[in-house]
């Protein structure tokens, strides 16, 4: 890392440039390109999936999109002559549209009883990923003269292409983050360099993500979360290296050594804390889930290139800056000493009493994880986004007209032993009298037979909304259904929902414990110290306990939930919490690198644990707060989106990340260290004090200073809480080294 800060200082504009050229060559590629989401889900191996797959095979054009032109009318009837000749003359229009192959006009079974609803139906050549926002605005402007005959339309299906709608997110988030940082910095341009970097990384990440839609299935919620992670850790990651460059500067008060010096310390940091979270999203690998390991690598894929505009982009605009990094000033800041610092007050009540303090935020820990007892998954649907939303909009003219369930059909598909010789098949006569009666079935498609005759399927409209548990009953009802000669599957969106929440509470065990696992592995490498990394692993559980309770009582109870923009409870999408794991794991690993990194340090230096606790917390208090409260306002910010699993999202990692960065990092983690004392630091084969490890983290590596190498002295401060003002038992040590992140 000192050899890429070297690189970065005495090539300034070359770097800056390319940075440049890369977000310009992506931006173009965005506009010229687009940016296609696909919002199906795919469950290999699963039941669903496998339907889909023969459906896939069988029929012709089964792969295609199909839209829908939902149709109001406020008097009157849909099939009056009138409106039954404007709807004609739009859907001629609407097939002279690219890509469009068929359109039916509404008819027998897409009339409501009372003929005020309908639907028209419009069949592409593509697949649902392939209809752009651009295509679908053109199949519904072809059909403008419904509105001038007062027909009301509203784009249904795959002409319902979710947009993006992060812009007030990302400006309140980015408002949020400046003021903080000016506050953390005292001048503008100081605070205006992280803002920089993560816009820079945002263009980069969220343009490169929403490139490879063109590739394989990119869900609409990957470029949201793209965004809230790369503005999160976009800043946060420039934050810590300006914050230890500017302390650096005002030591030697030479930019180049200073800024080289900062990235071989706190760009080290910044790499390790990376590398933790994309260990951590690589965990949901074995999950067996697509969409959860596409949400995975493109979260990943923005982490990694906020490390790298960390690392090179920062330091050349640093370079460039030299001294005019402090200018600007607009508030004072005053350093204040470690007995006189806020952090250092605190950390100090703490380890004079840690039994009590590590008690008392165990009890508030677990009151705040308590309602994750109930937390229940399911699916979402357009009924749970805000009112007055356009997909909010379509799903209730659909369920008015037609029922709740017309808004998430299910297919029975039935792989006949052999062809069948027509619709009049016994066996086929029996499976359609069959489902007819199943509990929960509230209307029955007449059976299509492929031309091959050997797979038959019936389209079936469940009684009950997606989203409502009942359906998933009346899924796993027809899929017990039993006819001689044939086997059947049911498949539909709903249905594959159905399976991914059985396949994620079937794979989250594993998931948590590879991803604890292999945090707790990386925190024995760097830190040495088994019982330091197995504690830390512990620790990062406790704020996912409490973004679950969040979860659980904001979604599925209902405390406070009109504040999210919803009028009612909602299902917990059955992959949040296991993505959720996984980002706040790595997150909250970054916290803890950095806090235990500072401790280590002072450890080293003077061999008392808790004068090392105390130091260490005091050291990077303040830096991790501002860290943790940019984090905590940029997640709460995507609360304000209408999508309801986008405020899933946002709720549960700002909780976690508060959560952690107060009652965790500043009560929990120094009680729990000073009443460990001295087994913090055990390690079964004794190593040389001070040695760095492989990773190059421990022994003062984040400092640019060396520590003393010596053995700590047998004594600890456990019990002795006067040590902390006057070292009696410990020759004078050195001044603890700086030890910001």
């Amino acid at each position: 890392m000192t050899r890429v800060g070297s690189l970065a200082v005495r090539h300034p504009w070359a770097v800056i440039a390319a940075w440049l050229v890369a977000a310009a060559l992506v931006a173009a590629a965005v506009v010229g390109f687009g940016r296609p989401t696909a919002e199906d889900v795919v469950v290999p191996g699963s039941a669903g999936q496998t339907g889909r797959e023969l459906l896939d095979e069988h029929f012709a054009g089964a792969g295609d999109a199909t839209g829908r032109i939902i149709l109001r009318v406020d008097s009157g009837r849909l099939d009056d002559a009138a409106n039954a000749a404007a709807i004609s003359a739009a859907a001629a229009d609407v097939t002279d549209v690219a890509h469009v192959v068929e359109v039916t006009p509404p008819g027998t079974g897409t009339i409501s009883a009372d003929g005020r609803t309908g639907y028209v139906t419009v069949r592409f050549d593509l697949g649902p990923r392939d209809v752009t926002p651009q295509l679908a605005d053109e199949v519904i402007d072809a059909a403008g003269d419904l509105r001038d005959a007062g027909i009301e339309t509203v784009p249904g299906g795959a002409l319902a292409v979710p947009r993006a709608e992060t812009r007030t997110s990302e400006l309140l988030g980015l408002g949020v983050a400046a003021i903080v940082m000016i506050l953390a910095f005292g001048g503008l341009v100081a605070a205006g360099l992280p803002l920089i970097t993560a816009l820079i990384t945002l263009v980069c990440g969220v343009g490169l993500i929403g490139l490879a839609g063109h590739l394989t299935g990119m869900p609409s919620v990957a470029g949201t979360l793209a965004t809230m992670i790369g503005l999160g850790v976009g800043i946060d990651y420039a934050l810590f290296i300006i914050t230890r460059y500017r302390d650096l500067l005002a030591e030697r008060n030479e930019p180049g050594p200073a800024i080289v010096a900062a990235i071989g310390t706190s760009g080290s940091a910044v790499l390790f804390a990376g590398g933790t979270v994309v260990v951590a999203l690589g965990g949901l690998a074995i999950a067996g889930v697509p969409i959860l390991a596409t949400l995975g690598w493109t979260a990943g894929l923005v982490v990694l290139l906020a490390v790298a505009a960390a690392t090179t982009l920062l330091p050349a605009l640093l370079a460039v800056l030299g001294h005019r990094v402090n200018a600007l000033r607009v508030v004072s800041r005053r350093d204040r000493g470690l007995d006189r610092s806020g952090w250092g007050r605190l950390a100090g009540r703490v380890i004079r009493r840690p039994g009590r303090y590590a008690v008392g935020t165990a009890v508030l820990l677990a009151a705040l994880a308590a309602p994750a007892a109930g937390l229940q998954l399911g699916q979402t649907d357009p009924g749970d986004e805000p009112p007055g939303s356009p997909a909010r909009t379509g799903y209730d003219l659909m369920a008015e007209g037609f029922g709740p369930g017309a808004n998430g059909p299910l297919t029975v598909v039935a792989e006949l032993d052999h062809p069948a010789a027509g619709p009049d098949d016994a066996r086929l006569t029996e499976l359609s009298q069959l489902v007819t009666g199943t509990a929960g079935v509230a209307v029955v498609q007449p059976v299509r037979l492929s031309a091959d005759g050997e797979l038959a399927s019936l389209q079936v409209q469940p009684a009950t909304a997606p989203s409502d548990p009942a359906t998933v009953d009346t899924v796993r009802a027809l899929r017990s259904t039993t006819v001689d000669g044939m086997s059947v599957h049911v498949t539909g969106q709903t249905a594959i929902r159905a399976d991914l929440g059985d396949r994620v509470s079937e794979r989250m065990p594993w998931v948590i414990a590879t991803v604890v696992a292999l945090s707790a592995v990386l925190l024995l490498f760097a830190f040495r110290a088994p019982v330091l990394a197995l504690k830390a692993a512990v620790m990062n559980l406790l704020s996912v306990g409490a973004a679950y309770g969040a979860l659980t009582a904001v979604f599925s109870w209902g405390w406070g939930v009109g504040l999210t923009g919803l009028d009612g409870p909602v299902p917990v999408e059955a992959y949040v919490p296991m993505m959720l794991f996984a980002l706040l794991f790595g997150l909250s690993m970054d916290y803890e690198v950095f806090l235990l990194t500072a401790v280590r340090e002072s450890w080293l230096a003077t061999g008392d644990n808790r004068q090392a606790v105390r130091t260490g917390l005091a050291a990077t208090g303040r830096v991790i707060t501002s860290a943790a409260l940019i984090m905590v306002c940029v997640f709460a910010s995507f609360v304000l989106n209408p999508n309801p699993v986008v405020k899933m999202f946002g709720l549960g990692m700002a909780v976690a990340i508060a959560v952690d960065a107060t009652i965790i990092r500043g009560l929990l983690v120094p009680a729990t260290m000073a009443l460990l004392g001295r087994a913090n630091w055990w390690m079964p084969r004794r190593r040389r004090a001070g040695v760095t490890s492989a990773a190059g983290l421990t022994g003062g590596a984040f400092s640019d200073r060396p520590v003393e190498s010596r053995r700590p002295q047998d004594h600890d401060s456990a019990s002795d809480p006067e040590v902390l003002s006057h070292h009696s038992a410990l020759p004078s040590p050195p001044a603890a080294p700086d030890v910001y992140p």
